[in-house]
């Protein structure tokens, strides 16, 4: 009876014990899980508003600088006077010269430069038939593959060409414009730029 007694006391704890544990690793197993759904902090800052200070990198018409928002490249770009003023002269070869596509053109975009000023531009550096990186050719000359050519960006995969404000040609494999992503000028400093908030969003 004694050594039934030490058994059945050695049992309790061991069953005691292994509920415990079990518990406690169902617990971790369940935490990591629900953990795994919540994002990654790169995830998170891949999301966040970019800042970019321009005064500090050479804008020089033709120059461009590239940011990182949302894991997309983002131009910004100076374009001058004469580079502005061919602009018009294109409506009639372009695609979207609207730009009605409110995709790849907020509200705030919906201009003839498709940007807030208008020397300065900010497009997503990606074309938009299947993803490659179009080349700024910011040449007011013609070009191998333009006679015509008035500046802007030119697909090495496929041939798309848009001009400088972004807008695809008409009969190119890119469907639409190259998007404007959500952005705006810091009111007390026109050099800083914050990619991933639109004008209008700001507080």
């Amino acid at each position: 009876m004694a050594n039934e007694g030490v058994n059945n006391g050695r049992r309790w704890f061991l069953t005691a014990t292994t509920a415990v544990v079990g518990a406690a690793g169902a617990g971790a197993a369940g935490y990591a899980f629900l953990a795994s759904w919540k994002p990654s902090a790169r995830a998170q800052s891949a999301g966040a508003p970019v800042e970019v200070d321009i005064s500090r990198i050479d804008l020089e018409p033709g120059a461009r600088i590239t940011a990182q928002w949302r894991g997309k490249p983002v131009w910004i770009f100076r374009r001058n006077a004469e580079q502005l003023a061919a602009l018009p002269a294109l409506v009639g070869r372009l695609s979207d010269p609207n730009s009605d596509n409110p995709d790849q053109t907020p509200a705030f975009a919906k201009n003839e430069t498709r940007s807030l000023k208008p020397d300065i531009g900010v497009l997503v550096g990606i074309c938009t038939h299947l993803g490659c990186s179009p080349l700024l050719v910011p040449e007011l000359q013609p070009q191998a593959f333009d006679s015509e050519w008035k500046g802007g960006f030119f697909c090495p995969c496929h041939n798309s060409r848009f001009d400088l404000a972004g807008r695809v040609f008409s009969g190119m494999p890119a469907p639409t414009n190259l998007e404007v992503p959500p952005h705006h000028f810091v009111a007390d400093d026109p050099n800083r730029i914050i990619i991933g908030i639109a004008p209008e969003e700001v507080v």
